[in-house]
């Protein structure tokens, strides 16, 4: 009989739970034993059950390897937390970062007119050069855009004036076939009036003899 899938969820059933435990409990010290002597691993078992009573297994001693992990555990926490000295220089970093955008932020207000009551003369002439040298390079790049418009612009006109002479050619091509055709149709219709404008001396009708007097002298 195949057992069904176990729904990961608290058992409600009391007796249900005790006995799921006890088995379960004995299953996992059982593992943890052949683990430790099929891979000479160190282990350091604890469970307390519903009822606080506690099961433990260790391989070796339980107070040495609970001593071994808290050891572990707080060389980590050092390793990973940063030293003074780190910090001190963490520090001084962010102070000259924060320094830095400060002037930055004053050096945007001047370019854009602002708070240039107590800028010196010779301030004056360097945010002046600052501005004439960004205004050159905008119009260079504009320069740069109008150019590159202008010829994608050609080379439109280019392809658009190729399109037209195709269109041209088959436009005249289908006028030399109209053409045609309409004098093609003009000379069978010109012979068949030639043909029907032509006299002969056939009479349809009953036959007259003449006589001898009929006949000039």
């Amino acid at each position: 009989m195949v057992r069904g899938k176990t729904q990961m969820r608290r058992i409600e059933n009391a007796t249900s739970r005790q006995v799921t435990f006890s088995k379960r409990r004995n299953g996992l010290l059982k593992k943890a034993f052949e683990l430790s002597v099929l891979c000479d691993a160190e282990i350091a078992l604890i469970i307390f059950s519903p009822r606080s009573k506690l099961y433990e297994f260790a391989s070796s001693s339980m107070k040495e390897t609970i001593e071994r992990y808290r050891s572990h555990v707080k060389e980590i926490r050092t390793q990973n937390s940063p030293c003074p000295e780190d910090v001190q220089h963490l520090r001084q970093l962010a102070t000259g970062m924060a320094k830095q955008i400060e002037l930055l932020e004053v050096t945007k207000r001047k370019l854009l007119g602002e708070g240039l009551g107590s800028t010196t003369i010779e301030e004056l002439l360097h945010i002046e050069q600052q501005l004439e040298r960004s205004v050159c390079i905008i119009r260079a790049r504009k320069m740069q855009v109008y150019y590159e418009q202008i010829q994608q612009l050609h080379a439109k006109e280019q392809t658009l004036a190729s399109e037209n002479a195709t269109l041209n050619e088959k436009c005249h091509f289908v006028n030399e076939q109209g053409s045609k055709e309409r004098g093609a149709n003009f000379v069978v219709t010109e012979n068949e009036d030639t043909i029907s404008d032509v006299e002969t001396d056939l009479f349809i009708g009953q036959a007259k003899w003449k006589t001898k007097k009929d006949r000039p002298k």
